[in-house]
């Protein structure tokens, strides 16, 4: 795998999710042993070890002791309706009364997986834009931000200042576009890994709420991905 933002076990965890979810393995499927996986993605044993203990974590896989590690039933998922709408990171703060800040981790050209690339419209393959910020309120991390986006469309985000600012409203200076719905809105609990932990100055281990939106613009077109890695103790969702 490539030098990414992205740590080397995330990136393996998110093609073994993807696998689990667009159906290559299936339920009750033992996925492919740890030497496997190491050959599979050309990484470390104890890299695998980590992407596989993360999923069995948030229950996507279990291990068997001396048989292997199998795909879990579907997580039961409860659709909840939300009536408002998309707010951004900046405007939840404005309206608690509190400064919003931005810290830029760094900004990338990736490969969209294949659900990613099912719902931008573009070849599994194709190359997104990925930034990865801190968000802050009153300086408080409280958000380890990733956004994806097509490169055909939002290439000018690799040269864009996005310190202390809305990526909504970059976004929107420039094409005019803007989220304002979503087609698929997940919230999960994860917890953070030592560079989340660093990032976000929490525990290693810290419960976090991983948010993962499908985003369309006003005319109801695919714009972004997000996936939000958020403080649990210090947010709340009013849904």
């Amino acid at each position: 795998m490539d030098a990414s933002l992205t740590p080397l076990f995330q990136q393996v965890m998110d093609s073994i999710k993807d696998d689990v979810d667009s159906g290559k393995y299936q339920t009750g499927d033992r996925i492919p042993s740890e030497d496997e996986l190491s050959e599979m993605f050309s990484v470390s044993r104890i890299t695998v070890r980590r992407a596989v203990s993360e999923l069995v974590d948030r229950g996507y896989l279990t291990k068997v002791r001396g048989k292997g590690t199998f795909v879990n039933r579907p997580k039961l998922a409860r659709k909840i309706c939300q009536t408002s709408e998309i707010q951004s990171f900046t405007e939840t703060c404005a309206e608690a009364g509190r400064v919003a800040g931005a810290t830029v981790l760094g900004v990338e050209v990736v490969e969209a997986h294949a659900s990613e690339a099912e719902f931008l419209g573009v070849e599994q393959g194709s190359k997104l834009v990925h930034v990865k910020r801190v968000r802050t309120a009153d300086g408080v991390p409280i958000m380890l931000e990733n956004n994806f986006f097509p490169v055909r469309d939002f290439a000018f985000l690799l040269y864009t200042d996005l310190e202390d600012t809305s990526i909504f409203e970059a976004v929107e200076r420039e094409t005019g576009r803007r989220p304002t719905s979503d087609v698929k809105c997940t919230l999960e609990i994860a917890h953070a890994s030592s560079k989340a932990a660093e990032d976000l100055k929490v525990s290693v281990g810290e419960p976090l709420f991983l948010e993962t939106i499908h985003f369309l613009d006003q005319d109801g077109k695919p714009l972004m991905i997000g996936r939000q890695y958020i403080v649990g103790s210090l947010y709340i969702f009013n849904i």
